[in-house]
């Protein structure tokens, strides 16, 4: 098995003509036929569309012009975006026939761009899950130990960026979705400002919380992919309208005079002593490389979880409501009347985690409870913001960790939801404020890898990605690969 390789290093190779798309598509494919038994990271795989566009590819960079520096590269989708043919499950039996007959923006943006895309990834159902386990297509498996959870609800994605069968996916983040499982891969996760990315043909969970993302292995690929994804759709409503600069040309811009605020909220209990230790280390680093490292108060920062779990309930009670086995996705046979094709179509289609969510949210939202817990949390919501923004008035970047504890075993939460939940607690209040935030991994506890997150106020995306590029610059944790490779070649 050939171990991982960048989205830089696959780009300048095809620049220098010492491979083709088709043969690093070919590897792509070879990779996910080798490496789906053990790891499950794939919904969809489409072999005759990849290979077509990777000849196309190779055709225009024979003719000498290509559509972008990452034209002919293969990656995977989220099977949360619409592909135009291709089957968009969400993870869920609700849609396990729908082949939308359009593709999202952001899948469009990168066909403009010559990418390849082989596959759609494995994902938690509507994308409500931590840990991967509540996909109606069984679980992913994380690349680092097959016993544990990849993170969710992007683990597809994750779990095939570290096992290097494509060097970038795109991953979607409501509450940490990206972050999380980047961390307990051991890759990058990129979570833009909220509006940076389309939400176009991106079916939704949680309208006002979800945003479009990359997960790569480096920052600099996470750089690649962004200047791509992100721009001004207008096709989507809450995208924004601000002018896209380069988050490449100053990648490497030193980091002297970065001010670094960590939050006392980070380092509470449920912290795991081996993720604190790193985050420190990491935190020295920085000092080395000419940061300053203070402490900064998010005073509200501990009611990210409770208001996290009525605002995003309430919005997917709403936006799930359109699945009810009329227009498309699963429909009950053999029923009676339309109560009756209503209730088992979506009792049917749906998982249990999705129909708990839509219940809590269906609950909030009704009458006599809207102000006591709907309102109230969006309230709580913008005491959080504003913790943010005062935090931003001193410093450039929040660092913390991006998980808790490195990875969880399989099964170890899946019965105890409200303990699943507690593993977004420090990458929620990111998503509440709309704040880009990313994750790249910072050390290995216990054979496993840990991820420090770091948060940046609103359209602060080069900054965040100069230095997380930094870091990595002077560390090596992200050239670190699973035991799946150990003994293969380099």
């Amino acid at each position: 098995m050939m171990r991982p390789v960048d989205l830089a290093s696959q780009a300048d190779q095809l620049a220098a003509g010492d491979t083709t798309s088709v043969a690093l598509t070919e590897r792509s494919l070879a990779a996910i036929d080798a490496l789906q038994p053990t790891l499950n990271a794939f919904i969809s795989i489409d072999r005759e569309g990849a290979l077509t566009a990777a000849a196309a590819a190779d055709e225009r960079r024979t003719a000498g012009r290509p559509l972008s520096a990452l034209d002919g590269v293969p990656i995977a989708h989220k099977d949360i975006f619409c592909t135009a043919g291709l089957k968009t499950s969400c993870g869920s039996r609700m849609l396990d026939t729908f082949v939308p007959p359009y593709n999202a923006t952001v899948v469009d943006r990168f066909a403009a761009a010559g990418l390849v895309t082989v596959g759609k990834t494995n994902m938690d159902e509507f994308a409500m899950g931590s840990s991967n386990e509540t996909s109606f297509y069984g679980d992913v498996m994380n690349p680092w130990d097959t016993t544990r959870s990849p993170g969710g609800s992007s683990g597809g994605s994750a779990a095939a960026v570290a096992a290097g069968i494509v060097a970038g996916a795109t991953g979607t983040d409501t509450g940490g979705s990206i972050r999380q499982p980047a961390a307990l891969c051991g890759i990058t996760g990129v979570k833009p400002t909220y509006g940076r990315a389309s939400r176009y043909g991106m079916i939704a969970f949680a309208s006002s919380l979800d945003q479009a993302g990359t997960l790569t292995r480096t920052a600099k690929d996470a750089a690649l992919l962004l200047e791509l994804l992100c721009g001004f759709d207008p096709k989507d409503s809450t995208s924004l309208d601000v002018p896209m600069e380069s988050w490449t040309a100053d990648i490497d811009k030193p980091l002297d005079g970065l001010r670094i605020g960590v939050a006392e909220a980070f380092y509470d209990d449920g912290l795991a002593s081996g993720c604190r230790d790193a985050l420190e280390v990491a935190l020295d680093e920085y000092r080395q490389l000419g940061a300053t490292v203070s402490t900064v108060e998010l005073p509200h920062l501990y009611l990210s979880v409770p208001t996290y779990y009525v605002v995003a309930p309430a919005e997917c009670s709403s936006n799930l409501s359109r699945f009810d086995g009329i227009r498309f996705g699963h429909r009950a046979t053999d029923c009676d009347d339309l109560a009756e094709l209503y209730t088992r179509s979506r009792s049917e289609g749906f998982g249990d985690e999705v129909k708990r969510r839509i219940m809590t949210g269906t609950y909030v939202l009704s009458s006599g409870y809207y102000d006591a817990y709907y309102l109230k949390a969006q309230r709580a919501r913008q005491l959080i913001s504003a913790d943010f923004k005062a935090a931003f008035a001193t410093v450039d970047v929040i660092a913390g960790p991006t998980a808790p504890t490195p990875a969880f075993g399989l099964g170890d939460k899946v019965d105890d939801p409200v303990t699943m939940y507690l593993n977004d607690i420090y990458t929620i209040g990111a998503n509440l404020a709309g704040l880009p935030a990313l994750s790249l991994p910072m050390g290995v506890v216990d054979g496993l890898p840990v991820g420090m997150q770091l948060i940046g106020p609103a359209l602060s995306e080069a900054r965040l990605l100069n230095a997380a590029h930094g870091f990595q610059s002077a560390t090596d944790w992200h050239h670190a690969t699973p035991p799946l490779f150990q003994g293969g070649e380099q």
